[in-house]
């Protein structure tokens, strides 16, 4: 939304039609799903226009404080946001448990919760991660924690669809966005009271993702340094140590990917790095909510999973 209240034209087809170029030399993994969510995003609009949208957001609840849960300045402790997610094209279904309706993304948020996650990330892109937007609201209505929209967002219509469903802060990729879509997209969020995570996986995005936040009036951004390389989709903790030195604020600072034990925790903080994202480890385990317990160094229950 443009600052006369005016519905951007750029709602009107997506950021990157087909005839764009490919502005970061996309992996192919990471272009297949791009190329994708082009298409679902021109039918979404035509199934359900952002001026209902617009009226959805009119009757939903504020949102919650994603930035302010993750970041504290003065605390150095580790802030966790645990993900919820299904499957993904390199690791296929998670669990076998995890098919149909077996997925009860509400169960997983209480353990989260009850195991002392800051936030939930939740994936809601169907076609590569088994999500859906739907699990948004239904995370919400039985834990308190701010939920982020883990997806991949090309267009300003799907902070529209987010901020519908029930989100509280949205993923953006830099290397799915040109600074000038990052600009707006930020924009709109602002006006959407939704909080960011921008996400970078190269050293290059890192500085250009920066210089945008610099020039941003939002706020509430945080930066994630993604450690998984898409090229061999292999993870590795020194991406984020390597590149924490070219961070002007660590406080904002949120490692991603490739974190499984509490050493590597530690490691992070060693660095000034406070705020980590976890998700695929957490996943594979019976009981999310204990292996959260676990990388934070609490002893699991003599009782069992709870």
């Amino acid at each position: 939304m443009n600052p006369n209240g005016e519905i951007s034209e750029l709602l009107l087809e997506p950021f990157m039609n087909e005839s764009s170029p490919n502005p970061n030399n996309l992996p192919a993994v990471l272009s297949e799903i791009v190329d994708f969510k082009r298409k679902e995003i021109t039918n979404a609009k035509v199934c359900t226009p952002v001026a209902t949208l617009e009226t959805m957001i009119a009757e939903i609840e504020p949102t919650r404080d994603f930035f302010g849960a993750l970041v504290k300045p003065d605390d150095p402790g580790i802030r966790i946001i645990a993900e919820i997610k299904r499957q993904s094209p390199s690791a296929g279904l998670i669990r076998p448990e995890y098919a149909q309706d077996d997925f009860r993304p509400e169960i997983i948020a209480k353990q989260y919760s009850n195991a002392g996650a800051s936030a939930i990330s939740c994936l809601t892109d169907e076609k590569f991660f088994g999500g859906s937007l739907a699990f948004i609201n239904t995370i919400k209505t039985c834990v308190d924690l701010p939920v982020l929209r883990k997806d991949f967002i090309l267009d300003p219509y799907q902070l529209y669809q987010a901020r519908a469903s029930g989100a509280d802060a949205v993923l953006l990729i830099a290397e799915c966005l040109d600074e000038a879509q990052i600009a707006e997209l930020l924009e709109l969020a602002k006006s959407l009271d939704l909080d960011v995570l921008l996400e970078v996986h190269s050293k290059a995005n890192l500085l250009r993702a920066q210089s945008v936040l610099q020039a941003s009036l939002h706020k509430q951004v945080l930066l994630g340094i993604n450690n998984r390389d898409l090229t061999k989709m292999v993870t590795d903790l020194a991406h984020t140590t390597d590149l924490v030195d070219l961070v002007d604020d660590r406080s904002i600072l949120v490692s991603e990917s490739g974190i499984t034990t509490a050493s590597d925790l530690q490691c992070l903080q060693a660095h000034g790095v406070h705020i980590a994202l976890i998700g695929e480890h957490f996943m594979r385990q019976s009981n999310p909510g204990k292996a959260l317990k676990a990388i934070q160094g609490e002893p699991p229950s003599p009782f069992g999973p709870q």
